[in-house]
């Protein structure tokens, strides 16, 4: 399977999709005008490798300084689907990046470590 990069936009997160490494890397901040647009190629993408993949640690990178109410709803669904890898024999090392004067991204890194059990959450204080 191909790797897949999407460049950094003012609007839209770099999306660095190593799957021959098995490393998954969202950055940046996440507010496009149509979400479902920018993020679904990225989740068919993330679909197909997931659904080929068994027994593998993934690494997941989850850096996004700020994202909106439909990115959100992308991002569920997306850690809904490595949880549903991780409950299929794989390993999902989740690591949250956040700014730790950052109450809110901090606290949705945490309710993603409550609703998503068998992700392997790490919370990453980044300066």
């Amino acid at each position: 399977m191909q790797d897949l990069h999407i460049p950094a936009e003012r609007d839209k997160p770099e999306v660095d999709f190593r799957f021959s490494s098995h490393r998954l890397a969202l950055r940046g901040e996440s507010f496009p005008e149509n979400a479902l647009a920018f993020y679904g190629p990225v989740v068919s993408a993330l679909m197909e490798y997931l659904g080929a993949t068994h027994g593998t640690e993934i690494t997941v990178d989850i850096e996004l300084r700020y994202f909106n109410s439909s990115s959100t709803k992308i991002l569920l669904n997306i850690f809904r689907m490595l949880d549903g890898a991780s409950s299929n024999g794989n390993t999902v090392h989740l690591n949250w990046h956040h700014d730790p004067e950052d109450d809110t991204i901090a606290e949705f890194g945490n309710d993603i470590a409550s609703d998503f059990i068998t992700l392997d959450f790490r919370a990453v204080a980044t300066a």
